[in-house]
């Protein structure tokens, strides 16, 4: 018998290629049909998320116009409170500026037409002068110290060597840490001594003086008044019978409420601000001249501080026996600008 080789066959039917492109043409058809759904359900999105659109959009607008409503009954309410005369506030009155009604003038001496200014925009644009009960006008003209016989001699003047001045000067005015300074006594007598106790004392206010012993020689010790003892009673060991316990002086002082102005003079000179005394408190925005008096401080401490002081200056001294009172006096002279 003959051997027969079998090759495997595929059994699938080969197509042609008219059934190919037949295939094609059915496979497109089926495609197309669901792009056009898709495109509609596109578009019927696309509707009903349209639609909405226009009721919010009414909705905006009836939300809007409520408020412009409100807004309109606001400006109403406004005017009928303007009309029914309702005050304005502070903050109001000064965007425009403070009128004479604003602050109750309602009448006028002169007929004349008004004009506008600002009031006190410097300091320096209101002074003030103090007058006095016998109707004198304080005025700051006179800068000398007054004598008297129980003023110092001349020798008081020369006593102190140049040396010992500056050291003096030094310590007066806070210049260096040194608490004291000491002057040695050449010629020991009590005369002598009590003339470097009357030439510290008088050329150098503020300044106190002790005797003291050291290494068996003797010594005239400067220091500062200070202590309870010193501010209770200031030189009262030391003033003169003839002359009136009181000094009274020309205060002019630039931007300064009285009591600061006091509070300042107290310290400077190492006292208590109640030994002071005044007629009347002046405006601190302003410069003033008054009268003050103090109690048993020598006019020449009073007149040293002028070199110490800004925006104060003292004169007119003089002493009396009697003190200042609050409320004795006729009045005030003010000399205002208006910018």
């Amino acid at each position: 018998m003959e051997a027969v080789e079998m090759k495997s066959v595929p059994l699938k039917r080969p197509h042609s290629e008219d059934d190919v492109a037949n295939a094609e043409e059915i496979k497109r058809q089926k495609i197309s049909p669901k792009l056009k759904t898709g495109n509609d359900s596109e578009q019927s999105l696309e509707t009903v998320a349209e639609q909405p659109e226009k009721p919010l959009l009414e909705d905006m607008k009836n939300e809007v116009i409520p408020n412009e409503i409100n807004e309109d009954q606001e400006d109403e309410e406004l005017e009928d409170s303007d009309e029914d005369g309702d005050p304005e506030s502070f903050a109001d009155m000064m965007k425009h500026g403070l009128t004479e009604s604003d602050v109750g003038i309602t009448k006028f001496v002169s007929s004349h037409k008004g004009f506008s200014g600002i009031l006190k925009e410097r300091y320096s644009d209101f002074v003030v002068h103090e007058i006095g009960k016998d109707g004198r006008v304080s005025h700051l003209d006179d800068f000398s110290v007054p004598v008297d016989d129980e003023d110092p001699s001349e020798e008081t003047f020369t006593v102190l060597s140049e040396e010992d001045k500056q050291r003096l000067e030094e310590l007066q005015l806070l210049k260096n840490k040194e608490t004291s300074v000491a002057i040695e006594v050449i010629e020991d007598t009590k005369e002598k001594r009590t003339i470097i106790h009357q030439a510290v004392k008088s050329l150098f206010p503020g300044l106190e003086t002790k005797t003291e012993d050291r290494d068996g020689k003797r010594f005239i010790i400067a220091y500062h008044a200070a202590g309870k003892k010193a501010l209770a009673n200031p030189r009262k060991h030391s003033w003169p019978k003839s002359r009136g316990s009181y000094c009274h002086f020309i205060l002019y002082k630039e931007n300064k409420d009285t009591m600061d102005a006091i509070n300042v003079l107290s310290k400077f000179l190492r006292v208590k601000p109640n030994i002071f005394s005044y007629m009347g408190t002046k405006d601190k925005r302003a410069i003033t001249v008054q009268e003050i008096a103090v109690l048993r401080i020598t006019a020449q401490r009073l007149a040293h501080l002028n070199k110490c002081l800004m925006n104060f200056k003292l004169g007119n001294f003089s002493y009396k026996n009697h003190p200042l009172k609050l409320g004795e006096l006729q009045g005030n002279h003010f000399t205002v600008v208006l910018r």
